[in-house]
């Protein structure tokens, strides 16, 4: 591990950040996934040429992104996700995720997750047989994901 400026790299993946548009004071999760996107390829043939074909990039395909949490009650962002999966009706938000410095007071990355909208709210089972926290998970669908740090 590597110290510059009082930061740690590589850095770690357990300081960071989710604010989810309005939703300010009701942002705190405990995983994050889904930060991923992938070109793809058209191939395209042309006639008289048979030594290759031209794969041209098409646009970009993102995966969803899913955010997990203990389960809050009372929380205006489960409410707005009801709403979506329950009525279907809409409101996109902006979501920014940070990753933190070690010592969780500098953003080293940050992401921009443009017009996200819910696609799925789920809670873990329930087990008498265990005594594990109940955990909700968020997934969102988006139109394009920016790094901006």
């Amino acid at each position: 591990m590597i110290t510059v400026a009082g930061s740690s790299y590589p850095p770690v993946g357990f300081y960071f950040s989710v604010t989810v548009g309005i939703f300010i004071s009701d942002t705190t999760f405990q995983e994050v996934s889904g930060l991923n996107v992938v070109l793809g390829t058209e191939d395209i043939k042309e006639g008289g040429e048979n030594q290759f074909i031209y794969r041209l990039p098409t646009p970009p395909k993102y995966s969803n992104l899913i955010l997990k949490r203990g389960m809050v009650t009372g929380s205006a962002l489960i409410d707005w996700a009801r709403l979506a999966v329950e009525n279907f009706t809409f409101m996109p938000q902006t979501v920014i995720i940070q990753l933190l410095s070690s010592n969780a007071d500098l953003p080293l990355a940050a992401w921009n997750v443009a017009n996200a909208y819910p696609l799925s709210l789920k809670v873990s089972d329930f087990k008498a047989q265990d005594s594990n926290i109940v955990i909700e998970t968020l997934e969102l669908a988006f139109t394009t994901l920016q790094r901006l740090l």
